[in-house]
């Protein structure tokens, strides 16, 4: 319920909110999980797998059960409801233990940032403002980066007071104030400083090598509807700092006992923050379970604050004194050497028994039932050390203080305050103005003369040490939860123990105990006792699970920023894009290029285009875009021995003025790319690609460029969309060439095949290649992309050339039994497998996969190879992918097959269908039937040879 007074929020606006259906009032400064609590609601989820009730456990980002979805204004699953700050017009709901994606796109904007500093403090708590401040006001740049819409961390959810060391410009005097006031003046004073960025509502998620770490600011998530369109939701933060200082804080964790996964089951120090910080009491009538002193200050802020406390429940002997004397001067009862045996209720908690501890017997005894509705849990509390392990440290167990904590690092970070296990307000604001000071002087390589005196706490610190208390012993351990949000119980883990599992790493997987969205914030170290525990072992000797990257969960959108859509895969389009358009062009994608796929005259479907437009190349003339064709500039001295190293074949010896064909290969003797090599002058070539391939290609190039040969003086640059292409194709394409470049001898004998000119073709400076896909008399015509436009529309306006596509393309080439690297091969395929022995050097002393085809593999007659197949129906097109068997009827499953149809055409020129395949030992298969189930039916087909069309090359000369 709400206080009458109290709390950090503002009481003179009234928020409305809506969650289950149900209609709640809240106001600005509320999350939704202390507006809930405010309006009595108890149960915000259900479990996942057993469906029990799940209440609010935390305050803050380690809830561990109250995830909610947010339906309005956009679907958000699995947010817990403590880090969701009220807004009005909020529509939440429960979930059961898992959330529902949008089904609509996501209108909002995210962006990302990089950003340099040479001090980054993580956490803006008592240590993380005192280490910002110290560094702060020197010229040095300081980021601050802190989870929460408000600085100040614990010191806003107690009433713990300070005073300053001596008087400053922050407070101007030495009088004892409230932690939250200083923190404000502080927060004040940083955010005027320049050089000094404050960054609120900022998880920082990752930390990854050479100090660079990744925050996710969310900038517009708390003002929902009236969120500016033109602000980024949420904003990813790549920091790269010279040092850093971790002040993470701590959580409090739970204890293991029976029922103590319902609602009402709260840590301590989660109801005294919402006491203090948010004006909300979480029940009326309170147990506090407890093994350390913190819980006695929640215990007393509860009551003062109004609620009943009906007894304090130590495990330990006694607690410190001052602690004990706080609860005599309320008249709390405090129960030494007890334990909560369970928490009961129907649906939350509505009373709780409480037994004697007696080491001697294996169950407390003793039991007393005291009617409460909240029942506060404090085993202890863990350092957020998550960051500081990511960063490459190692963590050690401290058994003092029964718990993990940070011991060193290769990198520039420090842990401080509660981080690295400092749990009085003293010493957290001490220890972090000395490593604020630390990081400053190391960051800046110089020593700083004025140093910053941090303030000092004016309240009682614990004065009795806890004692690390995990596991309330019983003889059913089936509802004594550990992890309530992945329903693992103690009884869980004794199982995967007694399964014979050692490794805490195992057993988490086993249970999947810490793999839910808080990743076992609460649970991670409970577990590791737990299984301490079943193995007669220590913490220590176990130590903890690994902490990862995200330390939060992150939305996937948030990592992708603007690189969605358009701007993740962009749509590149040729220099001719606009005319294929206009001439109603259909495209494909192919790679990241728009491609006309076929032109239809009106009335077409695409198998009559495709069938028009091949007539035209092989009896007429027909033109194709072929831009896209990857093309790299290949310069230097070593140009030729590089291409010598990547082909199969000899680029060395090609002539100036020359084009090779070549295959490159993976080092396993894999077929990778084919293209052509250009011979421009001595030392420049010119090497096309397959469109997909172009950047895969470069990057190879660079790869054993920077890695194997770094003495070769070569650079390699793309230059794809530097050049457009027109490839000009058929019997007439030399007439119509010469029409356009009348200075241009085109003859056969003055331009042979596998050459290039320099010449004007319709007035653009062009380089000319006689290179053929097709089989058909080509020329491949190259201007720069400014000019590609221009040179098209000078081809189409001769009114002889039909514009043809790429599945055209693919009928031609098909047709020749020209490969297409990826359909035809599968990474399993060498060239000669391909029918392309020829293009293997025996002269080169070496190239990549030149060893892999001495290999027996390699070499083995049953290799899958290329061959044609002809449909016994002339009229049936295979389906590409389908199986090949040898008989006529399928014997019992599994059925060999002998491979697989990889290109299937209809063909003008043949006046039938045919296909290319992959069959084992074709090449000496030519003649032979076989079978390709198809929709139930053993269709037959003939092998034949790949080259199914002109196998002579007679048309290649026009």
């Amino acid at each position: 319920m709400r206080r009458e007074n109290g709390g950090r929020i503002d009481r003179d606006t009234t928020l409305r909110f809506t969650f289950d259906g149900s209609e709640y009032t809240g106001h600005p400064g509320d999350t939704l999980a202390s507006a809930l609590l405010a309006n009595g609601v108890r149960q915000v989820a259900t479990s996942v797998k057993l469906g029990r009730p799940r209440g609010i456990v935390s305050a803050g980002g380690e809830e561990p059960s109250a995830v909610v979805q947010i339906e309005a204004p956009f679907p958000e699953p699995m947010l817990p409801a403590t880090t969701v700050e009220l807004y009005e017009g909020l529509v939440a709901s429960s979930l059961p233990g898992q959330g529902r994606l949008a089904t609509e796109p996501d209108p909002a904007r995210y962006d990302a940032v990089h950003a340099h500093c040479d001090v980054l403090v993580v956490g803006a708590g008592p240590a993380g403002l005192a280490a910002a401040r110290a560094a702060a006001g020197t010229g040095a740049r300081v980021i601050l980066a802190d989870e929460r819409s408000e600085l100040g961390g614990s010191l806003l959810g107690t009433r713990e007071t300070i005073t300053e060391s001596e008087p400053d410009d922050v407070l101007g005097s030495q009088e004892v104030i409230p932690g939250a006031e200083w923190a404000a003046a502080t927060t004040t004073l940083l955010d005027g400083l320049p050089e000094v960025k404050v960054l609120r509502r900022t998880t920082v998620i990752g930390y990854y090598d050479d100090n660079y770490l990744v925050a996710v600011e969310r900038r517009t998530n708390h003002l929902g509807a009236a969120a500016p369109a033109d602000v980024a939701r949420e904003r990813v933060w790549r920091i790269r700092a010279k040092r850093v200082v971790l002040a993470t804080g701590a959580h409090e964790r739970s204890i293991a006992f029976a029922g103590n996964d319902l609602p009402g089951v709260m840590l301590a120090g989660s109801a005294r923050a919402y006491a203090n910080r948010y004006g909300v009491l979480p029940g009326n009538r309170a147990v506090v379970f407890t093994a350390n002193d913190s819980a006695y200050a929640a215990a007393l802020d509860l009551a003062d604050a109004g609620a009943e406390i009906a007894a304090i429940v130590d495990v330990r002997p006694a607690p410190g004194a001052a602690c004990a004397a706080g609860a005599r001067e309320r008249g709390i009862e405090v129960l030494t050497g007890h334990v909560v045996t369970a928490a009961q209720g129907d649906g939350q908690v509505s009373s709780v028994l409480v037994g004697r501890l007696r080491p001697e017997a294996e169950v407390a005894v003793g039991e007393r039932e005291l009617a409460a509705d909240l029942l506060l849990v404090s085993g202890g509390w863990n350092p957020v050390v998550h960051l500081f392990s990511q960063s490459g440290g190692t963590l050690g167990y401290d058994e003092a203080l029964g718990t993990i904590v940070p011991v060193a690092s290769r990198q520039a970070v420090e842990a401080v305050g509660a981080a690295k296990g400092l749990f009085t307000l003293s010493g957290c604001l001490a220890d972090g103005a000395g490593a604020g000071h630390r990081a400053l002087e190391a960051a800046l390589g110089t020593a700083v003369g004025e140093r910053y005196a941090p303030p000092r706490a004016t309240t009682g610190t614990p004065t009795a040490p806890g004692t690390a208390f995990w596991l309330v012993p019983a003889t059913d351990y089936g509802a004594h939860f550990i992890d309530p949000q992945r329903d693992v119980t103690v009884a869980d883990v004794l199982r995967a123990t007694g399964a014979g599992l050692r490794s805490v790493e195992h057993i988490k997987r086993y249970t999947t105990a810490g793999t839910a969205h808080d990743q076992g914030k609460t649970s991670g170290l409970l577990t590791t006792a737990i299984v301490a525990h079943a193995l007669g072992a220590s913490v220590g000797e176990l130590g903890s699970t690994t902490f990862r990257a995200p330390y939060a969960p992150v939305s996937f959108a948030a990592l992708a920023g603007r690189d969605r859509g358009g701007l993740h895969d962009p749509v590149r389009v040729t220099a001719m894009h606009e005319w294929h358009v206009a001439n109603g062009a259909l495209f494909e994608n192919v790679g990241q290029w728009k491609r006309p796929w076929y032109y239809p005259h009106e009335g077409e479907d695409m198998e009559a285009a495709v069938l028009r437009e091949c007539a035209a190349a092989r009896e007429g003339v027909a033109a194709m875009d072929a831009s896209t064709l990857g093309k790299i500039d290949v310069i230097g001295p070593d140009a030729a021995e590089l291409l010598d190293r990547l082909y199969t074949n000899l680029m060395s010896s090609l002539a100036v003025g020359a084009i090779r064909y070549g295959v490159m290969c993976r080092p396993d003797g894999m077929v990778f790319d084919d293209g052509t090599v250009i011979r421009l002058a001595e030392n420049h070539f010119l090497v096309t690609t397959t469109t997909g391939n172009a950047a895969a290609v470069l990057d190879w190039m660079e790869e054993w460029l920077q890695t194997e040969w770094p003495t070769l003086r070569v650079h390699c640059t793309s230059v794809t969309e530097q050049w457009a292409t027109v490839a000009l194709v058929g019997p007439g394409s030399r007439e119509v060439l010469a029409g356009l470049a009348p200075d241009l001898a085109v003859r056969a004998a003055d331009f042979p095949f596998m050459t290039w000119r320099e010449a004007e073709v319709a007035g653009l400076p062009a380089r000319v290649c006689r290179i053929s896909f097709s089989g058909e008399l080509a020329y491949e015509i190259n201007v720069t992309s400014w000019d590609g436009l221009r040179l098209w529309t000078a081809i189409m306006d001769t009114g002889l050339v039909t514009p043809y596509g790429t599945e055209t393309m693919h009928v031609l080439r098909a047709e020749k039994g020209y490969p297409i690297v990826g359909q035809d091969t599968d990474g399993t395929v060498t060239p000669q497998d391909l029918g392309m022995s020829w293009v293997v050097s025996k002269k080169k002393p070496d190239f990549i996969g030149k060893r892999s085809f001495a290999r027996a593999d390699t070499a083995r007659a049953d290799r899958k190879q290329l061959v044609g197949l002809l449909p016994e129906d002339p009229g049936f097109l295979l389906p590409e992918g389908a199986h090949l068997v040898a008989d006529a009827e399928l014997p019992e499953p599994p059925v060999p097959t002998l491979g697989h149809v990889t290109s299937s055409y209809r063909s003008a020129a043949l006046g039938r269908t045919f296909a290319l395949a992959l069959v084992s030992g074709g090449q000496g298969r030519a003649g032979e039937r076989l079978y390709a189930p198809v929709g139930g039916v053993l269709i037959p087909v003939t092998i034949t040879p790949h080259v199914l069309y002109d196998p002579e090359g007679a048309r290649r000369d026009g």
